[in-house]
């Protein structure tokens, strides 16, 4: 068995339509893993939706896949095969101590959390990020496509405390593709596996898109 056919390649970024279990074997190690993985607290249930009644919140339809909690194994594929790793929601699975978390404060006045909190083993200290994420109210009104999405800016952040210039990048939890979209902004090669072809499609779009400098 090889690597299937790629659901979209271009000189930066390479997609995989497919479950990650799958692909992961067939993959060469890479500099950085960068990804957030389901964290099995059932976020589906609640649809992602505000606890408050002020506007409507987007709808994201019905989804399963934070039921339960990756394979222990995937995880440690992960971290076997690569060099540095940055996975969200880390603190849900096994794995090593992290000197120095990665901190994304919302600036949340709301009723959602006030930040998140990314694994690492940069071997640095903590480090935060402040970046609007306050339900419709977005810095830059960046458009959300994913339940989970996490903004571009605080990915290439991320990207950015790596200790080496990290120039192969993976996310295997791809959703709409904003780490392959980071990953590009800064000219560095990524790969994204993503089981929704929904997700996919919004993922190619975005990737698409060119990014004009001012």
């Amino acid at each position: 068995m090889s690597l299937p056919k790629p659901y979209y390649q271009d000189d930066y970024c390479t997609i995989y339509n497919a479950d990650c279990r799958k692909i992961l074997p067939f993959l060469e190690p890479v500099d950085l893993v960068l990804t957030d993985p389901p964290y099995g607290i059932n976020e589906n249930d609640k649809k992602v939706a505000s606890r408050r009644k002020l506007a409507n919140c987007k709808d994201y339809g019905v989804f399963n896949w934070d039921k339960k909690l990756v394979e222990q194994w995937v995880i440690d594929s992960l971290i076997a095969n690569s060099r540095y790793q940055v996975i969200w929601g880390g603190n849900y699975y096994k794995l090593p101590p992290c000197k120095g978390p990665l901190v994304w404060d919302k600036l949340n006045t709301g009723d959602f959390a006030d930040g998140e909190m990314a694994w690492n083993n940069y071997g640095s200290a903590l480090r935060i990020i402040q970046h609007l994420w306050n339900g419709m109210i977005r810095k830059n009104q960046e458009d959300r496509f994913h339940p989970t999405q996490k903004p571009v800016d605080v990915i290439k952040w991320a990207i950015s405390l790596c200790p080496i210039q990290a120039q192969t990048i993976l996310d295997p939890f791809m959703g709409s593709g904003t780490t392959l979209r980071a990953a590009k902004d800064l000219n560095r090669k990524a790969i994204g596996i993503e089981i929704e072809e929904k997700y996919c499609e919004i993922a190619v779009e975005r990737l698409r898109q060119e990014v004009l400098e001012l």
